[in-house]
C-alpha cells in the first residue's frame, strides 16, 4: 500500500506533500530532520493522508495535490478533512 499525505509544519504552520510507503515512519523522519527539504521546520503532524495499491497511482496524485497547493482546492482538501474528523 501506497499513502500520499499532507504534513503541516507546527513552527511555520506551511505544508509539505509526498508519498511513502510507510506513513509511520516517514512522519518520524520528518520530525528528525531526515528530509533535507524541511530539516529545520518541524515538528511536523499529519492532516491528511489517502491510500493507493499502486506506487504509479500515488506518484500522480501527489503531483496533482501539489498542483493545487497554495490555491482554493488545496484549502477545500484540507478542510473536509478538517470537517470529517470532526464527525
Amino acid at each position: 500500500m501506497y499513502y500520499v499525505y499532507i504534513v503541516r509544519s507546527m513552527k511555520d504552520d506551511k505544508h509539505y506533500i509526498g508519498y511513502t510507503n510507510n506513513i509511520e515512519r516517514r512522519l518520524q523522519e520528518h520530525n528528525r530532520g531526515k528530509s533535507k527539504s524541511v530539516k529545520h521546520r518541524g515538528p511536523f503532524e499529519l492532516v491528511y493522508h489517502e491510500g493507493y495499491v499502486a506506487k504509479i497511482e500515488a506518484v500522480r496524485r501527489e503531483k496533482q495535490i501539489k498542483s493545487y497547493k497554495g490555491g482554493e482546492v488545496f484549502r477545500k482538501l484540507l478542510a473536509s478533512t478538517l470537517s470529517s474528523s470532526l464527525v
